[in-house]
């Protein structure tokens, strides 16, 4: 089974965007994460530097919260899906829903979601996340257990952190959701945070162990479904995920070095 690793553009904004892909390029990953704004001319640099650097996309759909009804909320996912899946991404990986909605209204907006993904004919994963309908590994379940389709990005860094644990006591709920994972996020949260300083610290072996756990299973299922390539995001973020010197702002690792660090030990790991 192939492997290709992304690079988030998450962090590297304040980049022109043909230096972003560039390094990107040269850092050896297969291709970039990214939200994309309704912007015409930035959407055609976006796919000429794509094809010039040879980079593969996956479209990441986040919405700023607006307090707006379900029913708002519904139309500007949709138009934004619609909008990304132009782009004809490997992926489209939605921040989908809002913790505070009803489950009925999440129901009815990932099933929204899901007729604009089978429409234009790209495939749809959500992501787990702080804030959505998969805030928590046990609300999670009660979704994966309405929609038997329903495929997710397991970024299970949120999860340590909304529980405060390592999720020792919630195994049905997160063997279900690796079972429904197609895309993963490699980022290592711990019981207090979504995101540790440095992945490679021997102080957070216990927060890396238990994401390797999770990983591995995740890997190992797509390579036991005959899955051709997985796509993995290094998705170590910027501040204020990193954590800063106080009085000073200066970060006090790499987001790009973490990537970098995480995408080395998941090579290592899974391709040798």
């Amino acid at each position: 089974m192939q492997i290709d690793f992304f690079c988030p553009i998450w962090g590297s904004e304040q980049l022109p965007l043909d230096e972003f892909l560039r390094r990107v390029k040269s850092d050896g990953y297969a291709g970039v994460e990214m939200n994309i704004p309704f912007d015409e001319a930035y959407g055609d640099r976006l796919r000429d530097g794509l094809a010039r650097y040879g980079l593969k996309l996956i479209c990441q759909q986040y919405l700023a919260p607006e307090g707006e009804s379900p029913a708002a909320y519904e139309r500007r996912l949709t138009g934004y899906l619609t909008h990304l899946a132009d782009f004809e991404p490997v992926l489209l990986n939605s921040h989908t829903g809002r913790d505070h909605f009803s489950f009925d209204d999440n129901c009815r907006l990932i099933e929204a979601a899901e007729a604009v993904a089978r429409e234009r004919g790209v495939k749809l994963v959500h992501e787990t996340h702080r804030g959505r309908f998969s805030f928590s590994a046990f609300a999670t379940r009660a979704y994966l257990e309405r929609f038997a389709g329903l495929r997710l990005t397991a970024d299970f860094s949120h999860w340590c952190c909304v529980s405060e644990s390592y999720l020792e006591d919630q195994w049905e709920s997160v063997s279900l959701a690796i079972d429904r994972a197609d895309y993963l996020h490699a980022r290592i949260g711990h019981d207090q945070g979504s995101q540790v300083t440095h992945p490679g610290a021997p102080e957070v072996a216990t927060a890396r162990e238990a994401h390797l756990a999770w990983w591995d299973r995740i890997v190992e299922n797509q390579r036991v479904s005959g899955t051709r390539t997985f796509n993995i995001c290094c998705e170590f973020g910027p501040v204020p995920y990193l954590p800063v010197v106080p009085f000073t702002g200066v970060p006090l690792a790499s987001q790009w070095d973490n990537n970098l660090y995480v995408k080395r030990l998941l090579s290592e790991r899974y391709l040798t």
